[in-house]
């Protein structure tokens, strides 16, 4: 099979698979795309995706929760796939958003699972809507850190018009994930590639999903400009308001430098919990079973999900 062939069939491959399996949902703040997943009479998670994802991406960061009997909500952010990129995209509007996911899907109040770029508005949503949010997960967050040098400058490594190019080229992303899956790994996941070298088949199955499953990263360009615009500025939150009982994961190696944003998340949310780990990328490699069990018992432990067995 040629370059050429091989990257058709990939694409279409691709494109088949974030055009099932979703909706389009009506909300206050506009069309918002999600898909659900689970056992339907289990308890309800909100699960926001991080930079590069979409309700796909979602799905799988939240295998675990399916697997253990939750009902799992994952949308798609503003700019990510079907959903539109508003002009106001900030944090706050998009936790507004996913309150309004909540309105329209009828669920009062849930858990909600925010992941690396996708954390921001999981903080806001507990911010703005606390009512909402019974209990608040952020793994591997994009989050404020006081010393200087800790924010990432992008959350992408792809910059300026070389990003925007590669970005709206969907073969040009589908040709450096094969040539230079490596470089990828560290540039795009934000993950030591030599930390592969002692994982099982497993976890490099897991990654390899996790790449192959930005494309098409065409439809997701939006979205990631976004994220890389809003995410180096990001403030302070009003840490000591959030309410929700919250636990927060990092690893100390994540290339995306959410280690000391997430410590000292925790350290000034009221109910906080961290759990770091020493290795394991900003995908936390060799850790999977560890982060599902923890955040499972997490889980189980708020009144509201208690049932789930």
């Amino acid at each position: 099979m040629t370059w050429l062939s091989s990257y058709h069939s990939d694409i279409r491959r691709a494109r088949n698979r974030v055009a099932a399996g979703s909706k389009i949902l009506e909300t206050a703040c506009g069309p918002i795309e999600y898909a659900e997943a689970g056992d339907g009479k289990g308890p309800p998670v909100l699960v926001i995706h991080g930079a590069g994802g979409g309700f796909d991406q979602g799905l799988d960061l939240a295998q675990g929760l399916i697997q253990h009997g939750f009902h799992v909500i994952a949308i798609s952010r503003f700019g990510y796939l079907r959903t539109p990129l508003p002009e106001d995209a900030t944090p706050a509007a998009q936790a507004d958003a996913h309150a309004a996911v909540l309105d329209a899907l009828d669920i009062p109040r849930c858990p909600v699972f925010g992941v690396s770029a996708g954390g921001p508005s999981a903080m806001q949503l507990a911010l703005r809507h606390p009512e909402r949010v019974t209990s608040l997960i952020l793994m591997v967050p994009a989050a404020y850190a006081p010393r200087e040098g800790v924010m990432p400058r992008r959350m992408s490594a792809l910059g300026g018009l070389m990003m925007d190019l590669t970005l709206r080229s969907d073969f040009l992303f589908w040709l450096a994930l094969r040539v230079a899956p490596r470089a990828m790994t560290r540039m795009i996941l934000g993950t030591p590639p030599e930390l592969l070298e002692h994982a099982d088949a497993l976890e490099h199955a897991r990654v390899q999903i996790v790449l192959d499953h930005i494309l098409p990263v065409s439809t997701r360009r939006l979205g990631l400009r976004n994220d890389s615009a809003v995410v180096p500025d990001l403030g302070r939150f009003e840490l000591e308001r959030i309410e929700a009982p919250t636990l927060i994961i990092s690893a100390r190696d994540d290339l995306y430098q959410t280690f000391a944003g997430s410590q000292y998340s925790a350290e000034h949310i009221p109910n906080a919990r961290f759990s770091g780990y020493p290795t394991g990328g900003h995908l936390l490699v060799g850790h999977e079973h560890e982060t599902t069990k923890e955040i499972v018992g997490f889980l189980r432990a708020q009144p509201a999900v208690a049932m789930v067995e």
